[in-house]
């Protein structure tokens, strides 16, 4: 029977949607995971909950210890991971409240632990193929529920990946739409890099809060702005994963 890690992003830090549930201390070759562990089920499926931030979003992006909290999804036996997170919208079409099940990312993160691998066996090096970062049978599970719940959602989009804390600036943001982009966040990227390479297939519910800083017709982002629309629309981000993770 699959057990599902679920990584709860900004707005999702500790979501009650576990029955059952209880903590649990983890630690792991890299440090200790971002905050404990809470275990519980949903429906029949065995459900382990991180919060990416910390349960108080105390952590700063580039201070996430990525490779510990997906070590430590992989120690306590889940087989597929699920990841929350809220993004910028780098396109009219996609609408503050809008999901998107993202398909592609690009990486402009800077400082990160971005590997597993501190060094490689002699002759055995290891360099993980990620044409397609995110899991395919999962992101289309997350595809079907977003159709049967009838939310408004984008079936792909490209994030690209900065890496924060500070937002963009207007020409960065524009940048970014050029090269592709679709959403942006600071998260992401780097953990679908560590899934790949820990052999656990993620994939990622995005939740679109602001418009980044491209356009002039309204206030550049907040946190604020970001964490009010995440509130807003939380719930839809918690029916989707409820109804995804039973069919796993």
């Amino acid at each position: 029977m699959a057990r599902i890690g679920v990584i709860g992003g900004s707005g999702l830090d500790n979501p009650d949607i576990l029955t059952n549930s209880r903590d649990e201390e983890a630690d792991t070759p890299y440090g200790a995971p971002s905050s404990p562990l809470k275990r519980g089920t949903i429906g029949r499926t065995e459900v382990v909950l991180l919060a990416r931030h910390g349960r108080g979003h105390t952590i700063p992006p580039s201070q996430v210890n990525y490779r510990a909290n997906i070590t430590a999804l992989k120690a306590a036996g889940c087989s597929h991971i699920l990841a929350t997170t809220a993004v910028g919208s780098l396109r009219e079409e996609i609408g503050r409240g809008d999901l998107i099940i993202i398909d592609q990312f690009i990486d402009f993160t800077k400082q990160r632990k971005m590997s597993l691998y501190e060094k490689f066996e002699p002759h055995n090096p290891v360099h993980t193929p990620m044409a397609a970062p995110f899991d395919g049978a999962l992101r289309r599970l997350l595809i079907e529920e977003c159709k049967a719940l009838g939310c408004p959602f984008h079936e792909k989009g490209t994030v690209v990946t900065i890496e924060g804390p500070r937002f963009s600036t207007r020409a960065e943001s524009r940048m970014f739409r050029l090269l592709g982009g679709d959403i942006i966040n600071m998260s992401i990227a780097t953990e679908a890099v560590l899934a790949r390479e820990a052999e656990i297939p993620y994939a990622v519910v995005a939740m679109s809060t602001d418009y980044d800083s491209w356009r002039e017709d309204e206030e550049p982002v907040t946190w604020e702005a970001i964490a009010k629309v995440f509130a807003d629309n939380a719930q839809r981000v918690t029916a989707l994963l409820s109804a995804v993770i039973p069919r796993v």
